[in-house]
């Protein structure tokens, strides 16, 4: 069987362990992903041709994440237009999100980025980067 060959190095999918995907699901869903799958202990959120998966099976092994420790400091993810990014951090805080950096929103990333920085109630980051233009 012949399967073409993707861009390579695009992401394919990520999987997070999260002992709750409350915060998560909403985020999701407000940045256009769509549940493709569900079983008992988590499902998959889509968008395009890559995939999102948030598991808490028997083998997770719960405790805190700390983004300043190995392993995964943030995820980035494209938010639309700058008001589409201000629009989602107006909604952030009625579903488990904190902006990060306000002092310095929406160019904590530097003069020439415009991204909202969210962190969770489990200490998960996700950048919101806007388009550029």
């Amino acid at each position: 069987m012949f399967v073409a060959v993707r861009e390579r190095g695009r992401l394919h999918h990520l999987e997070l362990w999260l002992a709750d995907d409350g915060s998560w699901a909403w985020l999701l869903g407000r940045l256009g992903y769509t549940v493709g799958s569900r079983w008992d202990t988590g499902c998959s959120w889509v968008n395009g041709d890559a995939y999102i998966v948030i598991e808490s099976g028997p083998d997770h092994v719960r405790g805190g994440h700390d983004r300043m420790r190995t392993g995964l400091n943030h995820l980035a993810l494209w938010a639309g237009s700058p008001a589409e990014v201000d629009a989602v951090v107006a909604e952030a805080a009625g579903h488990g999100w904190t902006l990060l950096f306000p002092d310095r929103h929406p160019h904590a990333g530097g003069p020439g980025t415009y991204a909202a920085y969210l962190e969770n109630a489990a200490g998960f980051e996700v950048e919101l980067v806007a388009d550029a233009g």
